[in-house]
């Protein structure tokens, strides 16, 4: 549907709950979206973004992905994506802070930092934390491209345990190439 996820999947009731932010693995993320040697670099980026996270006692949370990434930009403007634009909502672990973890995390939320390392434009939020404005505020950007457009985003849990899977499912399309 003009290259974007669409906002509801088609088929369901336009009310009805089966629509953005779609929940999906990063398994299932990779084998969709690793469709190129640029993709792919994308990718490795966020799994190692991911894997940093872990590194500071951050295991449990879930993480919305959006941006060009999710878009056919190769096919819309003759491009590949940049980046994955990533929100992060994190679940501090028991008996710690946000202020107790901010040493650790600050780097995992320069944005400028985040995208030069790992081609992520990261932003991190406490669900402990966070309010009703701040989860309107990226659904509601999220949910249209800047021409007016409708579209979806996904959403992938943190899974310490899954990310191997998804790091070997990339690493054997990108040795064995893209596309069909």
């Amino acid at each position: 549907m003009a290259g974007v996820l669409p906002p509801v999947r088609p088929g369901s009731h336009p009310a009805g709950p089966d629509r953005s932010p779609y929940m999906i693995s990063l398994y299932e993320l990779v084998n969709r979206f690793a469709i190129s040697p640029e993709r792919a670099v994308i990718l490795k980026g966020l799994i190692e973004y991911r894997s940093d996270l872990y590194a500071t006692g951050i295991v449990d949370g879930f993480q919305w992905v959006n941006g060009s990434f999710l878009e056919d930009v190769e096919s819309n403007e003759n491009r590949p994506p940049n980046d994955v634009d990533v929100v992060t909502y994190i679940v501090l672990p028991s008996g710690t802070s946000q202020a107790g973890l901010l040493p650790a995390l600050a780097p995992l939320m320069d944005k400028n930092a985040t995208k030069a390392k790992y081609k992520v434009d990261a932003h991190v939020f406490s669900l402990q934390q966070v309010t009703v404005p701040n989860v309107c505020y990226w659904y509601s950007l999220w949910s249209h491209r800047r021409d007016g457009l409708w579209k979806g985003f996904a959403q992938i849990p943190l899974d310490p345990s899954g990310d191997p899977v998804a790091l070997a499912a990339l690493d054997h399309l990108t040795a064995t190439g893209f596309g069909p």
